[in-house]
């Protein structure tokens, strides 16, 4: 039997991160943004959620509850319904643990785990993306050349989030005709982390460009050791976290700009009455609709351990186009209402923009 609903813990979760990101991460979307700058007590109060540490087996200092990519995917929507670059950085620790949980060794994961469990905020970051308007995040062109025991990587790695403050990163390298990833310390020899860079949206997230040149590490920094990892499955869970904040972001436009239609009034009637007005507010519920039931896709897939790497790439790609669609539809319903600070649907509308470049080409 097939069933699109939730579970009762699964309602539990997503009204508690609704009501945070009501109370806690819109409000202070707009400042962040301007400022360029998430306040170190916001990323602490997303700490103590506990998205990260919970899910992290006891053997490590975690709470050891179980994983759910569906359950997450439905915490990040509700997340990016608040702020979508605020939902990204208070799970980018998560994807760190997370593809160490899953591909690490034991000896990796007792060294790096432990540093998640704490109480004040910490972070990890994944380094994925590469400057290049046909980059593929399967096909990389950082290198890691074999060197004794260990490597030497070399390559650039761009848009990687909370550069500023990771302990590590997890860099994505080509090595023996094959694709692995790298666990490089922030004080590696060779490693130099840009300054912040200055984005179209997003801005409230840090990122920055990494230069690897020529970073010697051991075999130890190889994810999954001598076995080494399946970066497709580490790419499918990031895409679906991406679509998963998409669909969030796509709902915020949606929910400001009906009742702004039914309020706003033209010709001595609101314009949620006008034809053209109504039947676009329908198409983007639509397609809201539609990137979560992809999304889902995506996640059930992952959750079940089965190949989640079209489905996370469909989702992904409908996302990116969708969501812009739909922040350049809000636009227009507002009218040039749509292009002022005063409303948040132009904050959501580079947001969108800039989330759909994010991984570059997606190969299904």
């Amino acid at each position: 039997m097939i069933s699109f609903g939730t579970t009762e813990e699964q309602e539990v979760v997503r009204e508690a991160m609704r009501d945070f990101a009501a109370q806690a991460l819109r409000p202070l979307a707009r400042k962040c943004d301007e400022g360029s700058a998430i306040p170190d007590d916001l990323l602490q109060q997303i700490w103590e959620l506990g998205l990260t540490s919970t899910q992290i087996p006891e053997a490590y200092g975690g709470g050891g509850e179980e994983r759910s990519p569906v359950t997450n995917a439905i915490v990040l929507e509700e997340l990016a319904h608040g702020d979508a670059a605020l939902a990204i950085a208070g799970v980018v620790p998560s994807l760190f643990a997370n593809a160490v949980l899953d591909f690490g060794t034991d000896a990796q994961k007792q060294a790096l785990l432990p540093a998640f469990c704490g109480e004040r905020f910490h972070t990890a970051s994944l380094a994925v993306v590469e400057p290049g308007a046909f980059f593929d995040a399967s096909r990389p062109r950082t290198v890691a050349e074999p060197k004794g025991d260990g490597f030497v990587l070399s390559g650039t790695k761009t848009l990687v989030p909370l550069a500023d403050r990771a302990s590590h990163f997890l860099v994505v390298a080509r090595n023996n005709g094959g694709v692995d990833a790298f666990v490089v310390p922030r004080d590696a020899q060779g490693l130099s982390i840009g300054e912040a860079e200055k984005n179209l949206g997003l801005r409230a997230l840090h990122t920055a460009t990494l230069e690897l040149e020529r970073v010697e590490v051991g075999p130890e920094a190889r994810l999954g050791g001598e076995a080494g990892c399946d970066v497709r499955r580490l790419l499918d869970g990031s895409r679906t976290a991406l679509a998963a904040v998409m669909t969030g972001l796509s709902r915020a436009v949606l929910e400001y700009c009906v009742p702004y239609a039914k309020d706003r009034e033209a010709f001595d009637e609101p314009i949620a009455r006008k034809q053209a007005i109504a039947f676009m507010l329908a198409d983007m519920h639509i397609e809201v609709e539609a990137m979560r039931w992809l999304t889902w896709q995506a996640a059930s897939h992952l959750e079940k351990c089965r190949d989640a790497s079209r489905a996370a790439g469909l989702a992904r790609s409908y996302a990116a186009e969708k969501s812009l669609w739909i922040a350049d539809n809000g636009i227009q319903v507002l009218g040039g209402h749509g292009y002022i600070r005063e409303h948040p649907v132009e904050l959501w509308f580079r947001s969108a923009r800039t989330l759909g470049v994010l991984e570059g080409t997606v190969t299904l």
